[in-house]
């Protein structure tokens, strides 16, 4: 068995492995790492660079395009580790980025999952979008970080530099125990890619279970490349993926309304794409992912009864769910950055 299995998961990606393939190679073998790449049927080379420039790499060849979820479940399926860093192609990671993740879980049993700080390739000073220094829901289900609010992202002067738990890590570097990945049934393989890293810390915390942001590790990410922003396919999973995620973890007490104040406000969001940003792709990228959200909640039923006869914590008492409205923190208060929102 593996202490630590990275693995990246990778479709039509061989320039972004060639060009940042090298540094986990470099900062990962030293520390006990064991780098696998699995390949979600990719018809651009991928596989025959690899085996000619990465012979270190471990190869897992998956049949068909699985998307980013059932992906990694496939490929973590032919893996036997005690732990599993689900790592982007398109991340830098740093010396020893590996040590203060591994010290962590070794010293935290109670943890299931953590992250390192995410910073940007592109401006190394400032926090990277998808996922920063940890993650958090507002009680409407809109995902948040340290260090980063919507469109507004933080440089990184330290502000965040200690451990902190999340409720969320970001999916493009998350250590996660393979018992509790497994536990937990996985990452959701329905949703295909986006939100799905929320969707499954959030089962594992209403398990009972923690997760950290680590600081003292760092890692640099490009982001975008599953799906560009302002790509209406993203808007579209995005908005189906996070309505489900909502209806599979949140109590019977908290459903009805939030379910409510987000039909207001996903569409008020519809219109302000269509008028504001006049993108009539991200208008009818939100009306669909509600209507397809309404066909297919009841393929989650099970899922949902399942999750919430087994929970642990009890309602209103997972740290990481905040009892406010970011949307009215953010554009009504003017509050922008993390620091700013519990004053």
């Amino acid at each position: 068995m593996d202490k630590v299995a990275i693995v990246i998961l990778n479709w039509n990606g061989e320039k972004m492995l060639k060009e940042y393939l090298p540094s986990v190679l470099e900062y990962s073998l030293e520390d006990g790492g064991v780098v696998y790449v699995a390949d979600n049927a990719s018809t651009d080379g991928s596989i025959l660079m690899l085996r000619e420039h990465f012979p270190q790499v471990r190869i897992i060849q998956l049949e068909k395009n699985w998307g980013f979820a059932e992906g990694y479940n496939k490929a973590l399926e032919q893996i036997d580790a005690e732990l599993f860093v689900l790592l982007n192609s398109d991340v830098e990671v740093t010396r020893h980025w590996l040590v203060p993740l591994l010290e962590f879980m070794d010293n935290h049993s109670e943890v299931a999952f953590c992250q390192p700080k995410l910073l940007s390739e592109q401006d190394k000073n400032a926090f990277e979008y998808a996922g920063a220094a940890g993650g958090y829901l507002d009680k409407y289900g809109y995902p948040f970080c340290r260090g980063r609010i919507f469109d507004t992202v933080e440089d990184d002067n330290g502000q965040y530099d200690y451990p902190a738990e999340v409720l969320w890590a970001t999916g493009a570097c998350l250590m996660i125990r393979a018992v509790d990945y497994w536990k937990a049934g996985g990452l959701d393989g329905r949703f295909f890619a986006h939100n799905e890293e929320i969707d499954l810390c959030w089962r594992l915390r209403l398990a009972g279970r923690s997760g950290f942001c680590i600081p003292d590790s760092v890692v640099y990410h490009v982001g975008g490349g599953t799906l560009p922003k302002g790509n209406p396919m993203k808007t579209y999973l995005n908005f189906r993926n996070n309505l489900t995620m909502l209806y599979k973890n949140l109590s019977n007490q908290e459903l009805s309304h939030v379910m409510r104040v987000r039909f207001f406000l996903d569409y008020l969001a519809a219109f302000q794409m269509l008028v504001l940003g006049r993108s009539l792709g991200d208008f009818k990228a939100v009306v669909k992912a509600r209507r397809d959200f309404s066909k297919w909640k009841k393929d989650f039923t099970a899922d949902r009864r399942h999750i919430q006869e087994t929970r642990l914590v009890p309602v209103g008492c997972i740290n990481g769910i905040f009892d406010f409205s970011i949307l009215w923190k953010y554009y009504a208060k003017g509050k922008k950055i993390f620091s700013s929102l519990k004053k």
